[in-house]
């Protein structure tokens, strides 16, 4: 019998060995990938210590996980890895300042929970939104404001755990562990302990010493990244959640003139002094997602210095802002001081603080990757200046460059050398720097570990750091709780060398893969896939649109990265245009819904729909097409024969559903046989000679034979703004194809559509961002090296922005119709993802009198034909009721809602029981028309 299938036998929950489940657990955030032995995900903490009961009894060592986004290798092992991200997520009791939570729980998610409290969890790290308070414990992490709240263990009041030997101790109590501990530390001189506090490598003996001679077994354990216990359960102190915040954004003219004007900033009690380098700056301008700084942003700064300032009334913190940018002009720090007061303002600049790491990631190129094995140090900040410059020299020495950035506050800076692994010499270079960094720290009176803990990359120095005699200590630490070395070997003690177990060097070349779309832009599909750096993004549950179905799912293979991963896997494997028909890989790829949010929301840029769709051509090149693929790929002529023979058609539909594995539960959308093609045909001929520059209008296959009423409110408003439009009915632009792998198909309909489009330098809009969009995105993988391509997709543009320019020239005028209507605006997913929301909220919002919000409600979970699909309907429907069905329920009957996908509408109209407009019909309502 299997080790999975022995240990499933004996929890609640699952346990998984096949081979796609172990390759996605093989890696973490970190430059190591281990192939666990298995992969576990308990209900309860009964679940946990019957695993590793069972685990002792076999002999097989047991690895707690969170969200897998350590740096430093913390989370990959040859074990089982116990992951408590899935089912141990709940937040068990909130009482005054304390509140007791599972393992897995996430940050932002106890936030949420304690913020109507006043409350939050006070170390506040840039993966907020998904890394897991056991993690937190595990690494004893810290964030950007540690100046103000310290780091985790400041923080965890009590902990419940499972020992190596299966029992479950109370740590302040058994009198046998206490006794143990006492007689390693009885007389141990820790003079040699790093004396500069903010400290997360090895075990905390100075914590667990107490003053009355006893010891704190609690203190003890955070931080010790699961090598001595498993948590099942933690009590956690909570702060004060500010009353008021503000900013100021420092610009300078070098990283080193930024870093001098720390003190300044720490003088006037700075809550967080963060630090941006020009590589990040200049990759957050590049990214839809992260472009709002760039554009507030005064000159061509070198580097950033972000100063939070918390207070209990806005007045408050304004002034201190206003004053420390006097303090920088009078002392000559910096040529600009940007004040981020608002709410909004606030938003921008944080936003691409925290995205730091990922947007640094981004700027890799093949397998030259900025690598976490120095990115953890840490001085005292008056030391901060010299330690930077002789940083940079030791870079400068060994040819490599990196990005800087992190928390001047507190003397720690995230320096990521770029490295490639690949090349023979630069692993022996990464150790040499590695050695010269952790000495240099020392030197400086700092530390090797400051928030992202030891893992691989730093454990193999702890004995040269530390001392043999504390080292010692350590060792026999980790024998009182772990006698048999089964909890996550290989860490913090008794470690391999650092240069063990990289994930570059043992990944196997790529074998060549023909695809019909082009990947040119990274080099191959295998590369594309291969971007992922798995720092988990992908996994957050909160806020914006990327993941949807891990947000409903909460599986690791149904997030990006869990996809992108399963890609690298049958990519690399000998026979890559086989792999891709298996049918494991098939149903990893299955949940996506191909929503975009990866292209603009991953600081990477993984995008998976251009993958899930060559996988799913792939895949149906060994195993058929479909009929219900074809057909949906076929939307247009689908549409317009049902256009013709509505009504009839409409009946037809319904009794099609069985055979076609549509939901009998979802309403199917009514074809209209007054489509907008014959409205548009039968319109006064002197409408059709209406002067002015022409706009060409996609009349998309949904808008066109389902909702005509939208494009006639577009007609009518375009050519009330002067202009002349002509309507392109003709063809498909391969949308829908695209999603069902029909690739040689859709190529054929972008050659059609390019060739109509061409040869005009008229503006081509769009109703149905999907459609509009796929002329700006798709089409120039579709159809590489055309260079119509480029120019069709430069004109493309949806419909508001024409509308938005046209009312701010006064050549449309709107009215009072809507004069005290609240509108809540919902963005389709790929508008979101390419171009933004911006115009179309621009749009209504120059209705007057109304008030315009854009909800952050994710992805409403219909993606095209996805909902209708007999086997998607359910996650369908949970991915709507997760955050856009409540909040549409919230809202008032009198609120109109506005979404610019049909999806969109037709997934509001059954989950949340109210009707939603395109925008275009909103303004049209309001337009004054002679």
């Amino acid at each position: 019998m299997s080790l999975a299938r022995t240990l499933s036998l004996l929890i609640s929950g699952e346990v998984r060995d096949d081979p796609y489940t172990t390759h996605l657990y093989s890696s973490d955030a970190s430059m190591y990938a281990i192939e666990p032995l298995a992969v576990a995900f308990p209900r309860h903490a009964d679940d946990v210590q019957a695993l590793v009961a069972a685990c002792g009894e076999l002999g097989v060592p047991v690895l707690p996980r969170g969200a897998g986004t350590s740096l430093a290798g913390q989370t990959v092992g040859a074990a089982v890895i116990v992951d408590f991200s899935r089912h141990m997520n709940r937040i068990l009791e909130i009482d005054g300042r304390t509140a007791r939570v599972q393992p897995g729980v996430v940050q932002d998610q106890l936030n949420r929970a304690v913020r109507k409290h006043g409350l939050m969890f006070g170390p506040d790290t840039s993966t907020s939104n998904r890394a897991t308070i056991g993690g937190m414990i595990g690494n004893n992490s810290a964030g950007s404001h540690s100046i103000l709240y310290g780091s985790t263990v400041d923080h965890v009041e009590a902990l419940r755990v499972v020992l190596a030997d299966a029992t479950t101790p109370d740590l302040a109590t058994d009198a046998r562990l206490n006794a143990a501990v006492a007689g390693v530390l009885d007389g141990l001189d820790l003079t040699g302990f790093p004396r500069f506090w903010r400290h997360a490598g090895g075990y905390r003996l100075d914590l667990a010493r107490r003053p009355d001679s006893g010891v704190d077994l609690t203190k003890l354990l955070v931080g010790s990244e699961g090598t001595l216990a498993v948590v099942t359960e933690a009590t956690v102190g909570l702060v004060e959640r500010p009353r008021a915040k503000a900013i100021a954004v420092g610009h300078f003219a070098s990283t080193a003139a930024a870093i001098a004007a720390t003190a300044d900033a720490l003088s006037f009690g700075a809550a967080s002094v963060e630090l941006l380098d020009k590589a990040i700056l200049e990759l957050s301008r590049q990214r839809v997602d992260y472009a709002e700084l760039g554009g507030i942003l005064t000159g061509d700064p070198e580097a950033l210095l972000f100063v939070e300032f918390f207070g209990d009334n806005q007045a408050e913190v304004a002034g201190r802002v206003e004053e420390l940018a006097a303090t920088w002009k009078s002392n000559g720090h910096g040529y600009h001081t940007l004040r981020a007061v608002t709410e909004q303002q606030q938003t921008a600049v944080l936003k691409v603080r925290k995205a730091g790491l990922g947007l640094l990631m981004a700027s890799s190129v093949g397998s030259s990757r900025p690598l976490a094995f120095v990115e953890d140090t840490a001085v005292p900040p008056d030391r901060l200046l010299p330690y930077v410059e002789e940083f940079a020299e030791i870079l400068d020495r060994h040819g490599l460059r990196a990005g800087f950035y992190g928390h001047c506050s507190v003397g720690c800076l995230h320096v990521r050398p770029f490295v490639d692994l690949r090349v023979p010499g630069q692993v022996d270079t990464m150790r040499a720097v590695a050695e010269e960094v952790a000495e240099l720290a020392a030197r400086h009176g700092g530390v090797n570990s400051s928030e992202h803990g030891d893992g691989l990359a730093r454990s193999e120095f702890n004995r040269r750091l530390f001392g043999d005699r504390i080292y010692e200590a350590m060792r026999q630490v980790k024998h009182v709780f772990d006698p048999h070395g089964r909890l996550n070997p290989g860490k913090i003690v008794d470690a391999p060398p650092m240069t063990d177990h990289l994930r570059d060097p043992a990944a196997p070349e790529p074998r060549p893969l023909r695809t019909v779309l082009s990947f040119a832009e990274t080099g191959s599909m295998h590369a594309a896939a291969d971007r992922c750096m798995n720092i988990g993004v992908c996994r957050k549950d909160d806020t914006g649109v990327m993941c949807p179905s891990y947000m409903a799912t909460r599986e690791e293979e149904h997030s990006t990265r869990g996809r992108a991963n399963a890609l690298v896997k049958a990519l690399s494997s000998d026979d890559p245009r086989e792999a891709l028909g298996d049918e494991r890989l098939h149903g990893i790829l299955d949940l996506c819904l191909e929503c975009k949010a990866c292209q603009s929301e991953c600081p990477l840029g993984v995008d998976m729909a251009a993958l899930k769709s060559e996988s799913l051509h792939q895949y149906q090149q060994i195993h058929g097409v479909p009929l219900r693929a074809r057909l949906f790929g076929a939307i247009r002529t689908l549409n317009r024969l049902g256009s013709a023979t509505a009504p009839v058609s409409n009946w037809l539909a319904g009794a099609a559903r069985g055979p076609l594995g549509l939901s009998r539960h979802r309403p199917l959308p009514r074809f209209r046989r007054d489509n907008l093609i014959r409205w548009y045909a039968r319109r006064p001929t002197a409408r059709e000679g209406t002067a002015g520059r022409e706009v060409i209008l996609l009349a998309d296959s949904f808008t066109t034979y389902s909702e005509p009423g939208i494009g006639q409110a577009a007609v009518e408003l375009l050519e009330q703004a002067g202009y002349r439009v002509r309507l392109a009915a003709e063809g498909c632009c391969g949308r829908s194809s695209i999603s069902k792998g029909l690739l040689d198909r859709a190529r054929t309909m972008a050659e059609s559509m390019v060739g109509r489009l061409a040869g005009s330098d008229a503006p081509i809009v769009g109703l149905e961002p999907s459609c509009l969009l796929t002329l700006k995105d798709e089409y120039a993988a579709l159809l590489p090296g055309d260079p119509r391509v480029a120019a069709v997709a430069a004109r493309a543009r949806l419909v508001p922005e024409l509308l938005t320019e046209a009312i701010d020239d006064g050549r449309l005028v709107l009215g009072d119709a809507l004069r005290g209507r609240r509108i809540l605006l919902h963005g389709h997913c790929h508008e979101k993802a390419v171009v933004g929301t911006g115009a179309t909220r621009e749009l209504l919002s120059r209705i007057p009198g109304a008030e315009v919000e854009e909800i952050d409600a994710g992805c409403c979970g219909m993606a095209g034909s996805f909902g209708f699909e007999t086997e998607h309907y359910d996650l369908s429907m949970k991915i709507g009721g997760l955050r856009l069905f409540p909040k549409i329920a919230a809202s008032s009957s009198g609120t109109l809602l506005a979404a610019t996908g049909v999806s969109c509408r037709q997934q509001i109209a059954h989950g949340a029981g109210r009707v939603a407009r395109h925008p275009v019909e909103l303004v049209r309502e309001a337009t004054v028309l002679p």
